[in-house]
C-alpha cells in the first residue's frame, strides 16, 4: 500500500502501514519535500457536471516535516472532466517514525476548500450525502457535539419532506409549527420511516439527538453515541429511499430543499 491509498481513503482511526515516503531521511520541522506516491483520489460533486466525480492529484505532492511522527501534505485535486480544481490538506500521523522504510500512518485531519463549483459528494442520499459526510468529520475530529448536530438536522430534514411529500401537515392552524415529535409520529405511523428495531419508541431518536445540541451531553458521550445514532439516521434515509411512492412524491421537491427546522 503507498501512501495515497490511504489519503484517498475514507477516514478511519486506524494505522495502515504503507511504502516509505521519505527515503529512509528525517523530514526537519519546516522543511518542505516533494514525494512521489501515486495520484489522491476523492469523490466530489461538480456542479459544472452536475454529477459526483472523482477530482485526482498530480503525481507529486508536496509534504512538510512537522515531528518525527507528523507531516503536512498540500496537494490540489482536479475534476477528471472538466478540471477544476479542490485544494486539499492532511495531517498525517505516523505509529513509528515516519521517515521508516515501512511506516504504519492514518490522517488525523482532512480539510478540503470547496466552493461554488464543488460541493461535497451527493451519494444515494443526494444533499444528506454531505450532511452524514460532514457529520462523518466531524465525529473524525472528536467533535461529538458537531457531529450530532448533523445527524439531527437530517433526521428533521427527511422527516419534513417526508410529512409534505405524504401531504402530512407540520403546521398547526394558526401557521406555526407543530412540535416536532408530533411530526416525527405522524409520518412514521403512516409510512413508517422509523427502523424497526426502533419502531417502539421512534422520538426517541430525535431526543437522544437533541440531549447534545441542549447540553445534557458532553463531547465525550456525543463520540461515544454517534455509530449508533448514524446507523439509525442512515436507517430513516434508507426507509425513505425503498418506498417508491414517496420518493416519487419527494422527486418533486428535490432531496436537497431546504425546509424550515423544527425544534421540540
Amino acid at each position: 500500500m503507498r501512501l495515497s491509498d490511504v489519503l484517498s481513503n475514507p477516514l478511519t482511526n486506524k494505522f495502515e502501514q504503507i511504502e516509505g515516503f521519505l527515503e529512509n531521511k528525517k523530514l526537519k520541522y519546516g522543511k518542505q519535500k516533494k514525494i512521489t506516491v501515486g495520484k489522491v483520489a476523492l469523490t466530489y460533486f461538480c456542479k459544472h457536471c452536475n454529477s459526483d466525480l472523482t477530482f485526482c492529484s498530480n503525481d507529486e505532492l508536496y509534504c512538510i516535516g512537522i515531528t518525527d511522527k507528523l507531516v503536512s501534505i498540500d496537494c490540489a485535486l482536479s475534476c477528471s472532466r472538466c478540471g477544476i480544481l479542490v485544494p486539499v490538506w492532511f495531517l498525517i500521523e505516523s505509529e513509528n517514525e515516519n521517515f521508516s522504510l515501512a511506516p504504519k500512518v492514518r490522517i488525523l485531519k482532512r480539510t478540503e476548500k470547496l466552493s461554488e463549483r464543488v460541493l461535497l459528494k451527493h451519494g444515494q442520499y443526494g444533499d444528506f450525502s454531505g450532511l452524514l459526510e460532514k457529520a462523518e468529520q466531524a465525529y473524525h475530529d472528536e467533535l461529538g457535539a458537531g457531529s450530532i448536530i448533523y445527524l439531527r438536522k437530517i433526521l428533521e430534514r427527511i422527516t419534513i419532506q417526508t410529512a409534505h411529500a405524504a401531504g402530512i401537515a407540520t403546521q398547526k392552524p394558526n401557521g406555526h409549527s407543530k412540535p416536532f415529535k408530533e411530526v416525527l409520529t405522524n409520518v412514521d405511523e403512516q409510512q413508517s420511516i422509523i427502523p424497526k428495531e426502533f419502531s417502539k419508541d421512534g422520538y426517541r431518536l430525535f431526543g437522544e439527538l437533541s440531549d447534545v445540541v441542549h447540553g445534557d451531553y458532553d463531547e465525550r458521550m456525543g463520540l461515544h453515541k454517534y455509530k449508533v445514532l448514524r446507523r439509525l439516521v442512515v436507517g430513516v434515509l434508507d426507509n425513505v429511499k425503498n418506498n417508491r411512492e414517496i420518493m416519487d412524491a419527494i422527486g418533486k421537491l428535490g432531496w436537497n430543499e431546504e425546509d424550515g427546522e423544527q425544534s421540540e
